[in-house]
């Protein structure tokens, strides 16, 4: 995933930052920490990850405190994901209050690198292309690159591990990143069967 410019806050593909597309039945998350709605930080197109599939993984964070609501653990409630189907196309107006959007909407392009670790693919990607290495935006499917020890969640319904869709870098321009800890990743998730999802970032 690179940088490919800024596109539409409300375009229905792949992109960090906007407005979620999301169900009619939608609520927007609040943090388990501070009470506080969270910060919508990208949507996945799952078509993207696997052809001739539909929906979207959409991923918030808290960011109303920033590292005192546990927002980087997969469980603590500081965070939510969402596996949203093919009826995800309405606009939710955010919350008035709190931190709940990026101040940028960045486009995302596919770049393909043979790398045998995600994390080599900044680093060549930039040598091959001279742009700079913060213009990789992250990863759409194959498996996480973890800067630390592997936390795949487990299926809260099923009790599987679950499949990996994202990994995300925290952005091009610090001052409309994500905040992933100062150079961290973050890593989205979801089990198909049971419609579940999960997300969590290291540093």
């Amino acid at each position: 995933m690179t940088y490919a410019g800024a596109t539409a806050a409300d375009a229905i593909v792949t992109r960090t930052g906007g407005v979620p597309r999301v169900p009619s039945n939608f609520e927007w998350p609040r943090c388990h920490g501070c009470a506080g709605p969270m910060q919508f930080l990208a949507q996945v197109s799952l078509a993207d990850v696997e052809a001739g599939t539909t929906g979207l993984l959409s991923i918030f964070m808290c960011q109303n405190d920033p590292g005192l609501c546990a927002e980087w653990d997969a469980d603590a409630g500081g965070n939510r994901a969402f596996a949203f189907g093919a009826d995800a196309i309405y606009l939710p107006v955010p919350p008035s209050e709190g931190v709940t959007l990026l101040d940028e909407t960045c486009g995302v392009r596919f770049e393909t690198l043979d790398v045998e670790n995600y994390l080599e693919a900044p680093g060549r990607w930039h040598e091959r292309t001279g742009r700079p290495v913060g213009d990789v935006l992250g990863q759409v499917g194959g498996n996480a690159a973890w800067l630390q020890n592997d936390e795949t969640p487990v299926c809260s319904g099923c009790a599987r591990s679950m499949e990996f869709v994202v990994q995300l870098e925290e952005g091009h321009d610090h001052r409309t990143s994500a905040n992933f800890g100062g150079g961290g990743c973050g890593y989205g998730f979801r089990c198909g069967p049971c419609g579940t999802a999960a997300f969590l970032w290291q540093r």
